[in-house]
C-alpha cells in the first residue's frame, strides 16, 4: 500500500477528526455498493480502508510515523518498545498488539527457578506463591468491519505465540467491547494460563450508520427520480434491496425499510433502516437543464420558504 496519508489526502499533522472525514468521503465515493462492476473503484476502496485502518489506530500511526512498521502494518524489523513491551504480527489473520509489559519472563516457571536458586526449594512460595498462580491476561486489539461487528460471525486472531484462533463475534457488538478467550493468555506457574482479552474496534462503514437497533444512511437521488419517482438499489446489512422513491420527493425526506436494521441478540427480530434522500444535481452543471428550469420557473413561480422561514 502507498503512504496512507497520501491515500487519504491528508497531511501528517491531520487530526483524528480530519482523518475520519477524509476516509468517509473517499470510502463513500468508491464503495463497491455504489460502483457495481468497477474494479478500479473496488481497489481504491480497499486502499482507502487500509489507510484508515492504520491511521485511525493511535499506536499503529505512532509506529508508522516512527518507521517501525510499513504502510501495511508489517514490522520493518523486530523492535522492543520502551519499558520492555514488544509487538509483532503473525503470518495471517488479524495483526495483534500486546499491551502489557510482562516481558521479563515468558513463563512463571522461569521465575520459580530463579527464586528457588535464591531461597531454596520453598523460594517461590516464600516470595508469594507465584508458582501456582494463574498466568497473566494479555490484551489484543481486533479491527472489525462494521457489518461483521453488527451482524456477528467468525474472524481470525493471531496470538503472540503465532497461533491463529477463530473467534466468533456475537451479534450487535459495539465499538470498544471486549471479548474474553479463556485460557489463551500467559502460562501460569503450573501451566494454568491466563485469558486473552480482545478489544473490538469497529471500522466505520462509509454508507451505513448504527443508531441503537436501527440503521441510518443518506441516499443520493437524481432530479428525475425525485420528481417522477422510481426504484433504486439500496445497501443494507443483509445485502442490496430495491427501494421505491415516491414521486415528488424532497431532499431530507426519510423512508423506512422495515426489519433491515440490527438483529437483537436472540436473532428473533431486527430494527429498521431509515433512508434519508438527498436530491443531487448533475456535476458538472447541465446548461440544458438550467434553461429548462428557468423557463419552467417563469411559468410556475412558487416560494418553498413561505410560512416556513421567517
Amino acid at each position: 500500500m502507498d503512504d496512507p496519508y497520501a491515500v487519504l489526502g491528508v497531511p501528517r499533522t491531520a487530526s483524528e477528526d480530519e482523518i475520519r472525514r477524509a476516509y468517509r468521503k473517499l470510502a463513500k465515493k468508491h464503495h463497491p455498493d455504489l460502483n457495481h462492476g468497477d474494479a478500479r473503484a473496488e481497489e481504491r476502496f480497499k486502499a482507502v480502508s487500509g489507510a484508515y485502518d492504520l491511521l485511525s489506530d493511535a499506536e499503529k500511526r505512532r509506529r508508522f510515523d516512527a518507521g517501525e512498521i510499513d504502510a501495511n502494518g508489517t514490522e520493518r524489523a523486530y523492535a522492543r518498545r520502551p519499558g520492555g513491551g514488544w509487538a509483532g504480527s503473525g503470518a495471517g489473520g488479524t495483526r495483534y498488539q500486546r499491551t502489557d509489559n510482562y516481558d521479563a519472563f515468558t513463563d512463571a516457571g522461569d521465575l520459580d527457578d530463579i527464586l528457588r536458586g535464591m531461597f531454596g526449594q520453598g523460594g517461590a512460595r516464600a516470595a508469594g506463591g507465584r508458582a501456582g498462580a494463574k498466568g497473566r491476561d494479555i490484551s489484543y486489539t481486533l479491527r472489525a468491519e462494521f457489518r461483521l461487528a453488527v451482524e456477528g460471525g467468525e474472524t481470525t486472531v493471531t496470538l503472540a505465540d503465532g497461533r491463529s484462533l477463530k473467534v466468533t463475534l456475537p451479534v450487535g457488538l459495539t465499538d470498544g467491547q471486549t471479548i474474553r478467550l479463556r485460557g489463551q493468555g500467559e502460562k501460569g506457574g503450573r501451566g494454568v494460563p491466563g485469558d486473552a482479552l480482545i478489544e473490538v474496534r469497529i471500522i466505520p462503514d462509509p454508507v451505513l450508520e448504527r443508531d441503537g437497533a436501527d440503521i441510518r444512511m443518506t441516499l443520493p437521488v437524481s432530479l428525475q427520480e425525485a420528481v417522477l419517482g422510481g426504484r433504486v438499489e439500496v445497501p443494507t446489512l443483509v445485502g442490496p434491496v430495491m427501494l421505491t422513491i415516491p414521486a415528488g420527493s424532497n431532499s431530507g425526506a426519510v423512508l423506512r425499510l422495515k426489519g433491515k436494521g440490527v438483529r437483537n441478540p436472540t436473532g428473533s427480530s431486527r430494527g429498521d433502516q431509515y433512508v434519508r434522500l438527498a436530491v443531487t444535481l448533475p456535476d458538472p452543471a447541465d446548461p440544458e437543464l438550467a434553461r429548462f428550469v428557468e423557463e419552467w420557473g417563469a411559468r410556475h413561480p412558487y416560494d418553498p420558504r413561505k410560512g416556513k422561514v421567517r
